[in-house]
């Protein structure tokens, strides 16, 4: 038996719904896991031993508007700060090259 954190794939259907609204400075792979990282950190976990049951705790977030828009905000906040401060080579490199 495995366990899943449903909260993943909820701060991963934010982070993807909003991306275009966040105006990320990365898109790369790195980034996007920094700001998932950074997101789950902040929220309680919602273990469940059977994927059948995934849609089940998704819906209970999407219906409590509280704890959805608590859900953005902590997502806005992990990609402003992944934004301002990227650890992905391509960022670094292009910070890099920058003329003194």
């Amino acid at each position: 038996m495995a366990l899943y954190n449903v909260m993943e794939e909820v701060v991963r259907d934010v982070l993807m719904q909003y991306k275009d609204q966040l105006q990320l400075t990365c898109l790369c792979e790195r980034c996007f896991n920094d700001i998932m990282a950074i997101s789950l950190n902040e929220l309680p976990p919602r273990y469940i031993t059977n994927e059948e049951y995934g849609p089940y705790v998704r819906a209970e977030h999407v219906a409590d508007r509280q704890g959805a828009t608590n859900i953005i905000l902590i997502v806005t906040k992990a990609a402003t700060f992944v934004s301002k401060n990227p650890r992905c080579a391509a960022m670094n490199l292009a910070t890099s090259e920058l003329p003194v």
